[in-house]
């Protein structure tokens, strides 16, 4: 993709235009990351970056002078330099003009975000401090930063965001700024504050991101029932590290570039006990239920957020779950196979991993279902079912609840390993039908 840009880049040199990359590929050339996206900031009119290559796809984000340009197998954003007037709705500029390359970066959010670099000279440009921002690991605002939160509120997670994802410290007058402002989050669109809580949750230091959040006034305006979990006591016994947000800050703390279910799975597999909170007449803190509950709220809190279902769907349930991997060496077979086989295990398996590793440290029950998992295979795990519907009632069954329930019986006995056969399978249905006497049967018709 850089030498692809580096054509893109000479080509707008070669026809008189100052081009540079920009931004954040700038940034991840600096530190050593790889750049997924590259793009591109230029004296050129987007008319006449249009007129340099015919198969761009045309206008994007029109009012910003921005054009997206293929080139080979890649694509990239080509923007003219350009100075932003006025904020009305605290997210976007009312109006562009364009602007001197110094101009452009001045208008752009953090120093480390505001580099030109000239891949055809080898050359960084900048006019912010940006290097030396990045040398000494900080997060800067350009300028003055009250003003550059108040043109864009979203600037406000994406401090936290890179912070907590570059493991920089925020600069004491871009933090106090940002506190300021934090109550104002909300002029941001769901879908964008969705977009960054995933970003930093899934990232490098997702309890760097909690902590930051949390000091900030973000999380309690953006998470109110995770900033809830300050303070709520749990029995020591169990959990010797804490309240529940030292606890769940602690499960985040051992999470990096983590699938997204599981770091939200983590973050909210607690969030049901500020509400379950009971303490027994021997003076022992209890939570019952508390994965239940919390199953509900994280669906609430993913559906608030505009979540995918299937996201939504894979949360709730290792929530809902959490709990049961306590009674594991208990499990009848059968039960034990039902969890080996669920869609989100390996998920779930972490997250108690991570669990135990937040609290007590005892790992015995972990290291119990990775030998199961090792010693049983899929097949025995989840084998093909022995009966259809079809087979209960070519044997005489009315389709129905009773169908249905003698089929969850059946392989029920079947993963118990208590028949192995379709043939045993069979007689145990018929055994079960009979045995069920008020069972309807077919109508034949007269006899």
């Amino acid at each position: 993709m850089w030498q692809a840009g580096m054509r893109l880049v000479e080509r707008l040199q070669e026809a008189g235009h100052i081009a540079y990359f920009a931004g954040g590929c700038v940034r991840d050339r600096l530190l050593g990351h790889e750049s997924h996206d590259i793009d591109i900031a230029t004296t050129a009119t987007p008319e006449e970056v249009q007129r340099l290559f015919p198969h761009a796809t045309g206008l994007h984000g029109k009012v910003f002078g921005v054009v997206r340009v293929p080139m080979g197998d890649s694509s990239f954003e080509v923007a003219t330099f350009r100075r932003d007037i006025g904020t009305r709705d605290g997210r976007h500029p009312d109006r562009v003009v364009v602007a001197r390359p110094a101009e452009d970066a001045y208008r752009r959010d953090f120093t480390i975000n505001a580099l030109f670099y000239d891949p055809l000279a080898e050359r960084l440009i900048d006019y912010v401090g940006g290097q030396l921002d990045l040398e000494e690991r900080k997060i800067r605002a350009v300028g003055n930063p009250s003003q550059r939160f108040r043109e864009d509120k979203l600037r406000l997670l994406r401090a936290v965001r890179f912070a907590a994802n570059l493991g920089f410290a925020i600069e004491p007058e871009t933090w106090l700024a940002l506190q300021a402002q934090a109550a104002t989050v909300s002029l941001v669109s769901i879908e964008r504050i969705r977009d960054e809580l995933d970003r930093i949750w899934s990232g490098a230091a997702p309890a760097l991101g909690l902590d930051l959040l949390d000091r900030s006034g973000l999380l309690a305006r953006l998470l109110p029932e995770v900033s809830a979990l300050h303070g709520v006591e749990q029995p020591k016994e169990f959990h010797p590290e804490g309240d529940v947000f030292v606890h769940t800050r602690l499960l985040l703390e051992r999470l990096h570039h983590a699938p997204l279910p599981l770091a939200w799975s983590a973050l909210l597999h607690d969030v049901g006990k500020p509400i379950t909170q009971k303490t027994d007449p021997s003076g022992r803190i209890r939570f019952f239920e508390h994965e239940t509950v919390g199953a509900r709220m994280a669906a609430s809190i993913l559906s608030r957020l505009r979540q995918p279902n299937h996201l939504i769907e894979a949360v709730v349930a290792m929530v809902a779950n959490h709990m049961a991997f306590k009674d594991a060496k208990q499990m009848r077979p059968a039960t034990l196979k039902r969890l080996l086989a669920r869609d989100t295990f390996p998920m779930e398996l972490e997250l108690h991993r991570i669990d135990c590793l937040a609290c007590h440290g005892d790992l015995s029950i972990y290291e119990f279902l990775r030998t199961k998992l090792e010693e049983l295979p899929p097949s025995v795990i989840s084998p093909p079912r022995l009966l259809t519907g079809h087979d209960l009632i070519a044997l005489g069954l009315v389709p129905g609840p009773r169908l249905g329930s003698l089929l969850e019986s059946i392989r029920e006995a079947q993963l118990n390993g208590q028949i192995r056969t379709r043939e045993q399978a069979l007689a145990l249905a018929e055994l079960l039908i009979r045995s069920s006497p008020t069972t309807p049967r077919p109508d034949t018709g007269p006899t």
